[in-house]
């Protein structure tokens, strides 16, 4: 998940890092949002749950939830995410798409056990769909619900009031995050801050809360309560750890050293503290289970908690939104979804991008969500299952990265095998909510998933198909030597998909004109595994005959592919000498995708759909910034 970068930036290899201190602030606000709103409902639903759906809440219950939480936390977050996980970065970029790019799988043959592990990935990158639609819902749902702790009449308006503060949220999105992404760190700052002293004042009003330190309350709770109670307290404990997955997503917008440092450093105390501050309450009074956080404080501070509550779980929201954003565009490079039109709203800071798509399906289903399920305890039973996947996945595709860079196997096994476990107790916990609403993200994630599994072999068979069609050099080389001796003044820029052979446009041009122009430059595009390309590499130039040129320009996979600037850059160079691009012609095929029973593939009726989306996707030259009034286009059929 990408996010803004809210601190100063500073130039580094092509691309902007923040500063280590104002990085440190910028992760508290974008890295820690989701997980630094979980006390608005995690120790509230882990309690109910230790209730068995009523029944007294017992000292040993409060002692036995809030140990488990806090275990949850070191395990998961502090030894699993911030010491191991992070270590698996690719060239500092961390995420799902950074693991897949490093493990090779994009391009790995149909049946190897790399193919299956795409889709293991894919599946794991569509469950933070999931994610990013339930959590907006729940975060800002449960800030809103802090009004009825003093006036229970204002319980109809919570729902109105979160859609209208949601849809607010979205629709600001295509002015861009800039104003409110200067106020992320700061804001969470107090907000974190807030959560101590609320803690604190909780603590000091029963201290033998602390007992609680000691895994052992959460172990022996646990093995004496039944079966389905120990699962649906697991399940419910952890929400508080939910958003700990942004830890790594985000690792390439702050530095592994800042996200660390603000961890142990402010967030980690912060949220231990809250959380043992709502437990000693719940041991003074049971009857605050209904809303122990807001409880905490006193009661002339209750409606500005709210207020600061709602800020703070808008900007997790951001955060999350901004991270499918960048999620979206990284998919897209890697040729795993259809091209979207993608606005960059700034121009000095990583990740500001809008997509306009993604952001209404995604505003859909969080609305969708908050008014079909209508509280926040009705939402925690979707959220988590999805949450808890992707964490198993990414421990799974940690380990074979660790393997791949030459550590012992015996090692990784054994202390990944640890954490995987713990990731399918938790994922077997949050299983249990399936039928509460833990479907709903589940869904979510398994349409996103498979339009990707049908966009990526979509694209294989038409590249399969583009194949048969196409020309080798040779005859291009022949035709321009033999036959075409009258040559068209200028240059002709022909996009290609291939890096080998002539492009189907080129193709066409000379099957209807007869003639080349003077200058033609072959144009492709290649998307590398490394999350950055430097300038200096960007343009691979090679002449096959005098006035017939072939660029490949490359891109990572967190880049913009703008072929105009990517020319522009090899013109400085002097790769490209004599060539005035204000004065060139772009040659580009638009393909019409034909579904056949005919032809080995797909099922049709998913061809069908892979057509659907093809015709739908941005067109070719406003995808790759081609100057739209220097543009033709060759229209070619291709059956599959």
């Amino acid at each position: 998940m990408g996010a803004p970068v809210t601190s100063t930036p500073v130039a580094t290899a092509g691309h902007l890092t923040p500063l280590p201190a104002a990085a440190t602030i910028g992760a508290l606000g974008v890295v820690y949002g989701d997980i630094g709103t979980s006390p608005l409902y995690a120790l509230k639903e882990a309690a109910k749950a230790a209730t068995h759906g009523g029944g007294p809440l017992t000292h040993a219950a409060i002692l036995g939830v809030v140990s488990l939480i806090l275990w949850a936390l070191i395990l998961i977050i502090s030894l699993k995410y911030a010491l191991l996980i992070l270590r698996a970065d690719n060239r500092g970029e961390g995420g799902i798409m950074a693991l897949l790019a490093l493990l090779s799988a994009r391009n790995a043959r149909p049946g190897t056990w790399r193919s299956h592990l795409l889709v293991v990935g894919l599946i794991g990158a569509a469950l933070l769909y999931g994610d990013g639609a339930i959590t907006p819902a729940i975060s800002v749902l449960s800030a809103i619900e802090g009004l009825k702790v003093d006036a229970p009449s204002l319980a109809p308006a919570v729902v109105p009031l979160t859609v209208v503060i949601l849809i607010g949220l979205f629709i600001m999105q295509k002015q861009g995050t800039g104003f409110i992404g200067k106020i992320f760190g700061p804001v969470m700052v107090g907000w974190f801050a807030v959560l101590a002293a609320l803690g604190i004042h909780g603590i000091v009003k029963a201290p033998a809360v602390l007992a609680a330190l000691s895994p052992f309350y959460a172990f022996d709770f646990l093995i004496h309560q039944n079966f389905h109670v120990s699962f649906a307290i697991l399940g419910a404990a952890f929400l508080a750890v939910t958003g700990g997955e942004a830890m790594y997503a985000d690792m390439g917008h702050f530095g592994r050293m800042p996200i660390r440092l603000a961890w142990f450093a402010v967030a980690l105390p912060a949220l231990v503290l809250n959380y043992f501050g709502q437990a000693a309450l719940l041991i003074a009074d049971p009857n605050a289970i209904e809303n122990p956080f807001y409880q905490l404080a006193p009661d002339s501070l209750h409606y500005p908690l709210v207020a600061f509550a709602t800020l703070a779980t808008v900007i997790a929201s951001q955060a999350i939104i901004s991270g499918v954003f960048s999620l979206t565009q990284q998919a897209i490079q890697l040729g795993f979804l259809p091209r979207m039109h993608i606005r960059h709203t700034t121009s000095d800071a990583i990740g500001q991008i809008y997509v306009p798509l993604v952001n209404w399906l995604l505003a859909a289903a969080t609305l969708g969500a908050v008014l079909s399920f209508g509280t926040s305890d009705a939402l925690a039973g979707a959220y988590g299952i999805a949450v808890s996947l992707l964490m198993a996945i990414t421990t799974l595709l940690a380990a074979l990265v660790a393997i791949q860079w030459g550590y012992s196997p015996i090692i990784v096994i054994a202390v990944n095998g640890f954490f995987f476990v713990i990731d399918c107790i938790f994922f077997a916990a949050n299983s249990v909510k399936l039928f509460e609403g833990g479907w709903f993200p589940l869904l979510l994630a398994a349409a996103v998933a498979f339009v990707m599994l049908t966009w990526r072999s979509g694209v294989k068979l038409v590249e399969s198909a583009r194949a048969k069609l196409r020309q080798p050099e040779e005859d291009l080389i022949e035709t321009a030597v033999n036959r075409c001796h009258a040559r068209l003044s200028g240059t002709a820029v022909f996009l290609a998909s291939s890096p080998k052979g002539v492009p189907l446009a080129l193709t066409q041009f000379v099957k209807h004109n007869h003639v080349l122009h003077q200058r033609v430059v072959l144009v492709t595009v290649q998307i590398e595994e490394s999350p950055r390309i430097a300038d200096e590499d960007r343009a691979e130039v090679f002449e096959l005959i005098p006035g017939i040129t072939r660029v490949i320009l490359h891109y990572g996979f967190m880049q913009y592919p703008t072929i105009y600037d990517g020319l522009v850059l090899a013109c400085k160079q002097g790769k490209l000498p004599g060539i005035d691009l204000s004065d060139i012609t772009y040659y580009i095929g638009r393909e019409t995708i034909i579904p056949s029973e005919d032809i080995p593939g797909m099922w049709v009726w998913r061809e069908s759909l892979f057509a659907f989306l093809q015709r739908n996707a941005e067109r070719t030259a406003a995808f790759f910034g081609v100057p739209a009034k220097q543009v033709v286009e060759f229209g070619t059929e291709i059956e599959i």
